[in-house]
This record gives C-alpha cells, structure tokens and sequence, in this order.
C-alpha cells in the first residue's frame, strides 16, 4: 500500500516543485540561492571606472599588511562581478583566502553613463594605467595584472603602454594576441580581416552592441553547450538542491553578467586587433601614441584552454614571440572559454595556480608546479587551433573512434580548402583594380599624388596614415593639412605649373608640402642636401624654396623667395623683418580666397610632376617624373608587395630620392597603408622603430641595409613583424643575409627606368639578383640582340632587331606608355615595320624561365685581352661569398686595352682565399672573371649607397700582396698577385710597365 502511495505521490512533488521553482525563475530570473557579494571599498570612482577592493584591511593599528595587490580586468562586454560570481568558489574569494590583496576594475555599463557609448578601446587603457597608479600609491608596492579574455587584451596593452612600469607580472585567461593564427569556426584568416576592416568601417561605426546582443554572441559561439546547459537546467528543476550549486554561474550567463558595448570599442577591436592582427606586429595607437608588446618587460602566465574556441591555443601562445623580453609561461587545462575562470575547475585549478604564482613573483613562495616555460611558436602558423573536428568531439563526446576519424579528416580538409580559396580570392580582389586602374591610364588621366591622397582621406578618413616620432596621423588629419598649406601657398602667390623647390629633412611637414604642390598642380623640385643646390634650383627652374627651420639658413643662400614650413618643436625662428622669408605658419588657410584657376588635383599623367637630380659623369643631371612615372610605381609596388590597410611602409630613404617618393610614399599611398617615416639609419633605432611601427614593409636603396645587419652592435631577438624588403640594388650577399637574419621575410627587388616605361620586379625573391620579369600592368619590354664588342644592336636578315636566345645579350627595349621624355633613345621599325620602343641603354640576358638579369648599362663591358667582361654578373657572383661585405667591378685602363678588376671589402673578422674566388668565378652561368680581385678596407658609397669606383679606377691596378689575386688563365683559377704577376699584366694589356 505504502509502494502504491508513493508511486502516486512523487511525480505530483516533483511537479510541484517544478512548477514553484519555474515561478521563482520566472518572477527574479533564477532561484534564490542566499549568497552574499564579498565584502568590497570603491577606492577611485571616475566616470571611466570604479576601481574596488575586495575585503579591505582593517585600519586599526597592529592589522597585518596585506597581500601582494591583484588587479581583475573584465572584458568590455562582461560584467565586473564575473569575479565574484560565488564567494567561496569566486576569483576574489579564493585569492583573499590565499593571503593576495584582490582588486577589480569596473568599468561600468557604458550605456547607463554619460559619453559611456562613446568610449574607445584607448579609453579602457588609459584608464587601467591610471588605475594601476593608484593602485601602486595605495598598496605601496607593484601590482599584478589579472584579465580574462578581453580583459587580457587590456592587461598586455596596459603594460606596452606603460612600459611594464609599476607592473610585477601579467596573467592572462584565454586572450588572444595572434588573434589571426586560429579563428572560431576555423575562419581563414584573410577572410577574417576584409570582414573585420567592413564591420569596423560601415557597421560599428553607427551600431552599438546591446548586452543582449552581447550574450547570444557568446553563447551562439558554442551553441551545442548553451542548449544542452539549458536542457539539464529544465530537467533537473525539480530538484533545487542539485540546481543551487551552480545557478549563480547559469543567472550570471543567462542575464545578469552581460553589459552593452561602445559601437566605437567594437570598431577598434576590430580594425586594430583582428584586421590589423597589431598586437603581434606592433604599432597599435593608444591616443596617437604606437605602442608594441616588445615593451613587456615583466613575467607573463597565460592560461590556455585546450578546448578554448574563443581564445584559441596558438592565438594565446602568440604572446610568446610578440613580448619577447619578457618570460612567458603558460597553464594548460582541459576547459572552454568560460571554465577558465568560472566554475569549479577554475576554483580547483586556475585561481590556486594564479595565488601560487603571484606569492612566487613576490619571492613568498615556490614556483607552481603546473606552469612551464611557454615554448618558441612558428612564424608560419602550421596549428590552425581548436580544430571543427575537435570541437564537434568535445560538444558532442559520443562519437565513435571510426566516426571522428572521419568527421576529423572531412572537417580539416572542408576547413583548409576553405582558406586557401578565401585567401585567394581577397589577394584577387585586392590585387586587380590596381593593375585595372593602371591599365587605363592614359596621357589625359587625372592623377597624381594629392588625388590619390584625398580618395583615401574620402574613403577611410580614420585610417591610419603617416607615423613619425611614436605618433600616428589619420587620412583625414594629413588631408587636412594639405589642403591648408595649398590656401597658404595660394596665398604667397605660387600658381598652378610653377616650379618650386623643397628643401625639407624627411618628416610630416616635407610629405605634406610635396602632396601640397601636386594638388595644386605645381612641380615640385626635390632638393637634396649633397649636390650644388644652386645649380638645381638653376636646372629646377625653381622660384621659390620651400624648407624646414633646419634647412632655412641654407635655404637664404640660394635665389628665389623662402617659404618656411613645419618645425614642430623648433618655430622659435627669430627672423628679422627684412629677412626676405615668409613664415607658412602664420598664414590663416580660412582668411585665403581661393581663386576661380583654382581646381583641385588638376594634374594630368602627362604633367610634370617632380624634378629629381643625380650625378653622372661629374655633371648634376635633372629627372623629369611626370605623374604617369609616379602613378606607373606607385600602383606597381602597391600591387607586387600586396599592400593593405594592416601593412606599415617603413621609408628610409629620403623622400626627396626617387625609391622614397616612388616606392615607399607611393605603395604606400595607393595601398592604403600606414607610411613610417624615419629620422635617419641607424642600427638601434631601426628595429626598434620596426617594432614600434609595426613596420611590415622596408624600402631600401642599393646597399642602405648594411648599416643595420652589419652593425656590430645589432640583434634581432624574438618576434619582428617585417614580411618584405623592397627597392632597387641590394648586393647578392647583402640579399643572402636579410633573408636569413628576418626569415621568413623575402625581398623584392624593383628595376625601373627614369621614365617609366620599363619596369621589373623580383616578387617570389627566389632568384637572389634577378630583376625578375615585367610587371603586370607596366609597358611591354622585349630584350633586342646586342653586340658588345662593336657596341650593335644585331638585326636579321630582313633588317628587324633581333631577339636574343636564352642566356644571350640583349638591350632592353621599352614600348612608350605616356609621355615620351625628348632626350630618350628612340627606336623606330624595331621588330615590325612602323613600331615604336625606347632604349633602356641597360643589358640583360633572360634565363630559361623568362626572368631577366642585369648585365650592366651599354657601354660600361670592359674590353681585355680575354673578350669582353661584363661587370654585373661578376659582382653578383663574387658577392654570394659568405666572407664578403660588398664588391664593384670597374675597367683600369691600360694603352688602349683594360684589365677588369674586383674591388672587395670583408665582414669583420671574415677572411678569403683564392680557392673562394676560383670557385664562384666557375658556378657564374654567363660572361668572363675578373682579371684582379683585391681586398680593400672600405669602399665608398653614394648618397643613395651605391658602391661608386672613380677614385678606385684613378688608382689603377692594385699593388702585389696578401690581399690581392689575378686569375691564371693557364691554370684556370686565382692566383696570389706578386710583383711579376702584375708586371705580366701589364705586358698582356699594354706596353707601360708600372714604376
């Protein structure tokens, strides 16, 4: 009877209780569990934050000092109580109970405070530096950082900020760094970054994220665990005993732990940390200033979660190789996003290992067991994170052994074919209206450099563009200041056509002046520091000189009115009223008129442009580039380096020489990236700056990077962020040891003719000194035969120019695209009748595969008694010898004949022998050996770190010694050079025998 009885009774209990649990859920949002909040004190209420303390010490004289201070940093889109969800099994509980001194920082629901919609991610960092202020004023001693998820974010770009100041240590909880090394849902990483750039852009700029929002985005992330938590939730209702455990964690996920989030904050989050991926690269703003990881100097912990798909395992790890001067440790635990923090494998595991950690640092206890060494993590991400498959195993836990294989196998292949279309598809996208757009450019295009700033001012007005002296300058700020200094130059008078001069050191003030005059129209005459100004401003036909305090007293010596522009922090100029210069300064752009000539960007791709100057023979030449030429480079380096908006120019040389305003200030302008300019090179400040700037793509000049990768003093340790070295010239050595120091960046090497109409480019960087082949959207280039020893070009029978085999000389020809300059080598009939090329003057010889190699210019072959030596090719072979520094081939003359001699310097303590020599001259594929190679101990280089040879050919053939070699014919190989050696040579070459 009683069995009867209580067969009937139960189910009506458990449906009672179902139902009066289901109304308390209903009526206060969950069961009411009777737990209390930990005791805390405001310290610091702004309105950015409120900075409390848990279980504040008693004031009464004899308390004991508190513990090591821990700050708690919450994501932006949970609340602050995360941790303190339960007392006896919360962060601050646990941590008070392990003698630490626990604080937290709540930055509030923006959208109940004032402007709180409004807030910025650069908002929440400054905010937490200041509040470790008062934290280290209070507490007396530093502080450790503690942030989970986003929070950690915070915790790593507080510290970059701060420069580790007044910070003891760092753990992290599940935050990313290399937030592109694994996505949720195994998103490719390019796709990741075009979709972050177009929500930054279009839709969080005018959206906020409602808490609402914020949860289901959270819970949609893992949507298996929210439906199956929900599921045992309303099964087990019944049984409130069971529920109470846990309904503070479910109440705190379900409702009460999630605050809205600044459309502004979104924005930055995602144009900065996942478009831009600048935690790893460096250069990420915090108001204006760029800030890197590698100014982490303290120890880190990161907590990652095996099964994490938020932070995933190689996006976390990636601290490692972006603070590389701090020690990084890492605790690995079997949990999702949440558990790391939250629940009872937080409280057995994380927060124990946290208190143990902190009392090690603070030198009160031993190191935690549990804690490794964070190992060194690839460059090249080869661990895509928490794999589909794995995620589907650990959301569902039933699968068969055969069936996971499977599901693993089908789900890793669907993923990784998946990335390697999207990848390729945004490089597409990316890539062809470039190349579209410089297809259709003909002589009465508009454009030039002021046009196109201004499209990207239009287009992005907040992106990032110009980067000097640790600060960052938008499109909109620069385009800004253009447009004023073009009023200010209206207002003195200059006109649309006129030629001035800029004679400017490379830094904001000199891009904006030389964007100035191209968006007026004017042509700008590029003045360098080191050639007979007064004849360029002659050959420049420049009326007024435009300059920098610097520059201003060099400036007054030279014909024509001074305008004087820029300055920063030196403007106190104490000019005299009669001092004939018109300070730009004091011009008010809104009090200029603008006259009714005045049209924006009017220049044509015809126009002339620029006037840029180099030496030849001993004379000053002048370089006319038209906005064609400019456009022809501009485009073609945007497009061969790939350039985007998560990219950083690195410009070293000056902008007043052709690789800077071409290559650097123009990739960089038509790609959209950020442009650092440079006060000059240097060994330190180079990597530094790389680090700082995030600096992803370096333009060089000839042998410009020697002065940093040979500098004794140089080290590149840990993470960099450079992917391409690009320019004009780098040495074959020179080459060799760039890849190997900044692996796995590679270089692309540019060859471009003053006019344009022929360009090259390496852009695999395979073959170490090739120039590569054409470059797509550039002019049509055809080598034609050339005959060295009588200086022919070579033609069929039917009198066409010939095409040279694989491997043969040839003259590189150019068909003219734009404006052809009147003092170039036209050719007519060339290879049909009535066609039209220009003559390079430059010799190539192309290789099976089609690329071409430099043989030297025409002309410059030395004629010995051998055949004829080409120089190129020599140079770059001896170069690739692991003791060498640079070399330069040159012709000595002697009676009418030359001997072709190698001029080499050594790296330090490197040394050569003849054996090197003989076997580099033999593994050359084309053209002679030298007749001499001799060591020297510097050789001088141009403005522009060209090796130059006129006093090494005035000084003739080298004198006999250790250092120096002939080649033996006879014996096919190097020699010692000795007296009767170079005696022999002279008799071989001519009839003078040396005194």
């Amino acid at each position: 009877m009683d069995l009867n009885l209580s067969a009937v009774t139960r189910p009506v209990e458990r449906l009672v209780a179902t139902a009066q649990n289901g109304l308390e859920v209903l009526r206060l949002g969950g069961l009411e569990t009777g737990n209390s909040p930990s005791p805390s004190q405001v310290v610091e209420s702004v309105p950015m934050y409120k900075l409390r303390r848990y279980f504040p010490p008693d004031s009464r004289p004899g308390h004991p000092q508190a513990g090591p201070p821990v700050l708690l940093v919450h994501p932006m889109m949970m609340s602050a109580n995360m941790w303190d969800v339960t007392r006896d099994e919360g962060a601050v509980g646990i941590l008070h109970a392990a003698g630490l001194d626990p604080w937290v920082i709540d930055f509030g629901s923006p959208d109940k405070v004032e402007g709180g919609m409004r807030r910025n991610l650069a908002d929440h960092i400054v905010a937490l530096s200041e509040a470790l202020d008062v934290m280290t004023e209070v507490a007396g001693q530093h502080v450790h950082l503690a942030g989970y998820s986003q929070g950690g974010m915070f915790c790593y770009q507080a510290a970059a900020y701060r420069r580790s100041k007044g910070i003891a240590s760092i753990v992290t909880f599940g935050s990313p760094v290399d937030t592109l090394a694994a996505l949720p849902m195994g998103i490719p990483p390019n796709l990741a970054a075009a979709t972050a750039n177009f929500m930054a852009d279009h839709v969080f700029n005018r959206l906020d994220v409602p808490s609402w929002l914020a949860r289901t985005g959270f819970q949609m992330l893992d949507p298996l665990k929210t439906t199956k938590a929900r599921i045992d939730f309303v099964r087990q209702l019944h049984d409130r005993e069971a529920l109470l455990p846990r309904e503070a964690q479910r109440k705190f996920l379900e409702s009460e732990g999630w605050i809205a989030w600044s459309g502004p904050a979104v924005s930055e989050l995602l144009k900065q940390f996942i478009a831009h991926n600048r935690m790893m690269t460096g250069g990420f703003a915090i108001n204006g200033q760029l800030v890197t990881l590698t100014d982490i100097t303290c120890p880190v912990l990161a907590f990652v979660g095996e099964v994490d798909d938020i932070g995933q395992p190689p996006a976390v790890r990636g601290i490692r190789r972006a603070a590389p001067n701090a020690e990084v440790y890492e605790y690995t635990l079997r949990a999702g996003h949440f558990g790391l923090v939250v629940g009872s494998r937080a409280a057995q595991q994380t927060w124990p290992t946290v208190a143990d950690w902190v009392l090690w640092i603070s030198g009160h206890g031993d190191k935690p067991t549990d804690i490794f060494p964070m190992a060194d993590q690839p460059a090249e991400h080869t661990d895509r994170g928490v794999a589909l498959s794995s995620r589907l195993a650990h959301g569902l836990g039933e699968a068969s052994g055969v069936a996971l294989t499977i599901v693993r196998g089908a789900a890793d292949a669907f993923v990784a074919a998946n990335k390697s279309v999207c990848t390729l598809a945004v490089e597409t996208v990316r890539t062809l209206p470039r190349l579209a757009r410089l297809g259709q450019i003909n002589d009465h295009t508009r454009i030039s450099l002021g046009r196109i700033i201004g499209e990207q001012a239009h287009d992005a007005p907040n992106g990032e563009f110009l980067l000097f002296d640790g600060r960052v300058h938008s499109y909109e700020a620069v385009n800004r200041r253009i447009d004023n200094v073009v009023r200010g130059l209206i207002g003195v008078g200059v006109r649309q056509g006129e030629h001035v001069g800029v004679l400017m050191e490379t830094r904001p003030s000199a891009l904006v002046a030389i964007a100035a005059l191209s968006r007026l129209g004017a042509v700008a005459v590029l003045l360098t520091p080191d050639v007979d100004l007064a004849a360029a401003v002659r050959l420049g036909g420049a009326t007024e000189i435009i300059t920098d305090p610097p520059n201003l007293p060099t400036a007054r010596q030279l014909p024509g009115q001074v305008l004087i522009l820029g300055g920063g922090e030196s403007r106190d100029l104490h000019l005299p009223d009669d001092a004939g210069v018109i300070d730009m300064e004091q011009i008010d752009p809104d009090a200029v008129e603008l006259p009714a000539w005045y049209r924006a960007n009017p220049g044509l791709a015809r126009d002339l442009a620029f006037i840029g100057f180099t030496t030849g023979g001993g004379q000053l030449v002048a370089k006319q580039i038209t906005n064609y030429r400019w456009a022809l480079s501009a485009f073609g380096t945007a497009s061969t380096a790939a350039l985007g908006r998560n990219d950083t120019v690195y410009c070293l040389t000056p902008l007043h020489h052709e690789s800077g305003l071409l290559v650097s200030l123009g990739g960089a302008v038509v790609g959209g990236t950020r442009i650092a300019l440079s006060r000059g090179l240097r060994a330190d400040r180079f990597i530094a700056e790389v680090r700082q700037y995030g600096v992803t793509v370096v333009s060089y000049t000839w042998a410009m990077l020697r002065d940093v990768i040979d500098d004794p003093g140089f080290t590149l340790h840990g993470n960099h962020p450079v992917r391409l070295f690009i320019g004009s010239g780098m040495p074959t050595g020179m080459w060799q040891r760039v890849v190997d120091v900044f692996a796995p960046a590679h270089v692309v090497e540019f060859f471009a003719t003053t006019d344009g109409h022929a360009v090259l480019a390496n852009v695999s960087g395979a073959k170490i000194g090739s120039k590569g082949r054409p470059l797509p959207g550039a002019g049509h280039v055809e080598l034609g035969a050339y005959d060295a020893e009588h200086d022919l070009i070579l033609e069929t029978d039917r009198g066409l120019v010939r095409v040279p085999d694989t491997g043969e000389v040839g003259i590189l020809l150019a068909e003219p695209r734009g404006p052809i300059d009147p003092t170039a080598s036209v050719k007519r009939g060339v290879f049909a009748p009535a066609d039209t090329w220009i003559s390079t003057e430059y010799l190539f010889r192309r290789d099976a595969d089609g690329d071409f190699w430099l043989v030297g210019r025409r002309g410059s072959a030395v004629r010995t008694g051998r055949g004829m030596v080409f120089c190129e090719p020599i140079t770059d072979a001896l170069g690739m010898i692991p003791a060498l520094d640079l070399a330069v081939t040159y012709g000595v003359p002697i009676d009418g004949h030359h001997v072709a001699v190698t001029a080499v310097t050594l790296l330090p303590g490197a040394t050569i022998t003849a054996a090197d020599l003989s076997e580099a001259v033999a593994a050359m594929p084309f053209g002679l050996g030298p007749d001499v190679v001799h060591v020297v101990g510097e050789l001088t280089l141009s403005a522009t770190y060209r090796p130059t040879v006129s006093a090494l050919r005035a000084a003739g053939i080298p004198k006999p010694g250790r250092h120096a070699w002939y080649f033996d014919g006879d014996a096919n190989r190097f020699r010692r050079l000795t007296g009767a050696a170079r005696a022999e040579i002279f008799d071989a070459h001519g009839h003078a025998r040396p005194t």
